[in-house]
């Protein structure tokens, strides 16, 4: 804690605190359920453990911002035309898929840092078919 001109204390929450994000990615397991660390002005960084396959979905109004941290993410994007090719992300690779692109994240098993903004639901705007069991349609949870 520290003190300001007027010797009243100002106390540091968890957002002031450095973040390490090892120890935040094994403070808890579940999958495709991201976890806030961090906030920039109106955006959210998350993380978050991926394995298998998410849903197509699209965001409408902004794009996504995606940073692996451990293991293999890949990103399938299909275009207006339907076509679709893949985006593979290793370790230290980071991707952006456009606003208003449909695609499907899956994974063999990793982990993930997102960078978006603040109130954007995992499963986009909009999405195709039922929403898996494994994956959580949230607007992320507090790190705790």
């Amino acid at each position: 804690m520290y003190k300001t001109c007027s010797s009243e204390p100002v106390r540091l929450n968890r957002m002031q605190k450095p973040v390490n994000l090892s120890e935040a990615l094994a403070s808890f397991s579940q999958i495709y359920s991201p976890r806030i660390v961090a906030r920039v002005n109106d955006y959210d960084v998350r993380i978050a453990h991926t394995r298998g396959e998410h849903v197509w979905h699209v965001h409408d109004d902004t794009d996504e911002f995606f940073l692996a941290l451990d293991g293999q993410f890949d990103i399938a994007l299909r275009d207006a035309g339907g076509n679709q090719h893949t985006v593979t992300l290793r370790v230290g690779d980071v991707f952006v898929v456009p606003k208003g692109t449909e695609h499907k994240p899956s994974s063999p098993g990793g982990a993930i840092l997102m960078f978006e903004p603040t109130g954007t639901a995992t499963t986009g705007d909009h999405h195709d078919g039922a929403i898996p069991d494994h994956v959580h349609s949230t607007t992320g949870q507090e790190l705790t």
